[in-house]
């Protein structure tokens, strides 16, 4: 045995170790090798993914209030095309359909979003609870554990209720932070007995930047520099106090797991020989998910960060950083607030130096990071303008988030298109898949402790400012039809098989080992031949007793 003091010393090396797993980034090896043909863990599991306002329609239903969602959607030229999430898939009337569809496809887990205003009108409890809605997601709930497939519930994906806008701000509020926990409460208590598995918040990057910053979303304000600082600073807080509450008021009882789900590119150095376009790669997934996940992982926002954002305020003649500080108090609170990190993936971008002037007026989130996104024109694009395939970033994306060793969820992984493929024939996805879920495979093999993997999207749904103009769904729904009938994709088959082949695999795996082949061998083979031939001994004994006795 280790003495006391080797074994102490061993986990402060080890916690080192984990604490610093992201900075010591080997970003000079990229590994952009062949297919690996290996095996994911037994119990891995695979889902597929949709959110309340991209799917399930009913927007004025059922004593529903408002979201910003509701409210944007419906001012002109927010939208392309002025689409609106109104009645979107009709999800809301077709949950055991969806459901034979998971069925169908041999899912382990779903994960969908619950709309706040669904349930709280207002967003404030004391207002009102509307318990038609709270019955929606107790018959989602309970249709989905009746089919065995595990319910993981997002409590924000981005619909906040519009009175909370109007009245605070949304999150450029503090305030926020006790209504969220508020919502988040009211779940657990109705939900929590069944649903085991809770993300508090669905890509805040994205609420942040483009809610806040550039006003490509709902609420559509353009505070730059500031806005989107301020928002994910409340929205971090909300995150910590609706964990410290499940933590300290729920688990004991209910026995669950909180998480957040954080969205992020990759960034690859262009010249990894350049010391500055390597930093700037660094700089770039740090502003996008160290935001993040540093604070709630270690207790404050990254060094580089802090750097940057400091010097360009300075330099515009600001007194304080645009960056809000965490007390000393509220790090304590925040840091270790995570159960297993989100990970939500779909593209990548080459990054270099690019160095911007910081003035009066000028200085945004994009020029504060110091750096140019570049793309490799030979990169597939099959949809969204934004979405190239680059499968080798997903490993190093995971590679990268190793914040304390955490379990990580794969929460969003998918491609869209943006012809109507009407011929459901979605190869560029089938091959998507089929490349990402191998690099994530890698992953695993390098020792990233991922658990499950959600395919993004089970439908074709609402694309917030694109639209129905972008189709990322397994299934095809017809939009021009007031039913909103859905169709298989060929990808349905393959992430199927995908699915179906990684059970098998498991399963061989499991019994091709030699010690559980011999333990299975004695409890299979031996122990029933034992035990048949023990009852055809006694009956044999048995009648020659009876014989005897005659």
């Amino acid at each position: 045995m280790l003495p006391c003091c080797a074994v102490r010393t061993c986990h402060v090396l080890v916690l080192v170790l984990c604490l610093s797993a992201a900075e010591d980034f080997d970003w000079t090896k990229n590994d952009r090798g062949s297919f690996y043909y290996g095996t994911f863990p037994a119990g891995f599991s695979w889902g597929a993914g949709s959110s309340a306002y991209q799917t399930e329609g009913a927007w004025d239903q059922d004593g529903k209030g408002l979201s910003i969602w509701d409210v944007f959607s419906h001012r002109k030229g927010k939208i392309l095309q002025n689409d609106t999430g109104d009645s979107s898939c009709q999800g809301y009337y077709k949950i055991k359909e969806d459901i034979s569809l998971m069925k169908e496809l041999k899912l382990d887990h779903y994960r969908f979003s619950i709309s706040w205003p669904r349930i709280m009108p207002t967003g404030i409890k004391s207002d009102h609870v509307n318990e038609k809605g709270i019955k929606y997601y107790d018959e989602l709930i309970d249709n989905l554990l009746e089919n065995k497939i595990t319910p993981i519930a997002t409590l924000y994906h981005w619909d906040l209720p519009q009175v909370l806008q109007e009245k605070y701000g949304g999150w450029q509020n503090i305030s926020m932070v006790n209504y969220f926990n508020e919502f988040a409460n009211l779940c657990f208590e109705r939900f929590g007995n069944r649903v085991k598995y809770w993300i508090t918040l669905n890509n805040p990057w994205s609420v942040a930047v483009e809610g806040y910053e550039t006003g490509e979303h709902a609420p559509g304000l353009k505070l730059r520099g500031t806005g989107a600082y301020r928002a994910a600073h409340h929205m971090i807080k909300a995150h910590a106090k609706v964990w410290h509450t499940y933590d300290t008021k729920w688990r004991g009882k209910q026995k669950g797991l909180v998480g957040i789900s954080l969205s992020g590119d990759w960034g690859e150095p262009v010249d990894i020989s350049n010391q500055k376009d390597i930093e700037a790669a660094e700089r770039y997934v740090q502003f996008y998910i160290g935001w993040f996940a540093t604070p709630i992982f270690h207790g404050d926002y990254p060094q580089v960060m802090k750097d940057f954002i400091g010097r360009k305020s300075a330099q515009q003649g600001l007194g304080t950083s645009r960056l809000p500080t965490f007390s000393s108090q509220e790090k304590s609170y925040v840091k270790g607030t995570c159960d297993f990190l989100g990970i939500g993936h779909f593209t990548t971008r080459y990054i270099t130096q690019k160095n911007y002037q910081s003035g009066h007026g000028s200085s945004s989130y994009f020029t504060d990071r110091d750096l140019a996104e570049l793309v490799d024109p030979r990169w597939p694009d099959p949809g969204s303008e934004w979405l190239y395939s680059v499968p080798w970033g997903f490993r190093r994306l995971l590679n990268f988030a190793q914040y304390r060793n955490p379990m990580i969820y794969v929460t969003e992984n998918g491609v869209s298109e943006k012809i109507m493929c009407t011929e459901l024939c979605d190869d560029w996805r089938i091959q998507y898949y089929k490349d990402y879920t191998n690099e994530m495979l890698k992953a695993i093999k390098d020792g990233v402790n991922v658990r499950g993997y959600t395919a993004w999207s089970l439908l074709d749904k609402f694309e917030w400012d694109e639209g129905y103009s972008e189709r990322f769904g397994l299934y095809y729904v017809d939009f021009r039809n007031k039913n909103k009938p859905r169709y298989p994709k060929a990808s349905v088959q393959y992430y199927k098989r995908i699915i179906i082949r990684s059970l098998i695999q498991s399963y061989k795996t499991h019994y091709n080992n030699p010690l559980t082949s011999h333990m299975e061998m004695v409890t299979e083979v031996v122990v029933p031949t034992v035990c048949t031939l023990c009852i055809l001994l006694s009956a044999v004994f048995l009648m020659f007793l009876l014989r005897r006795h005659n």
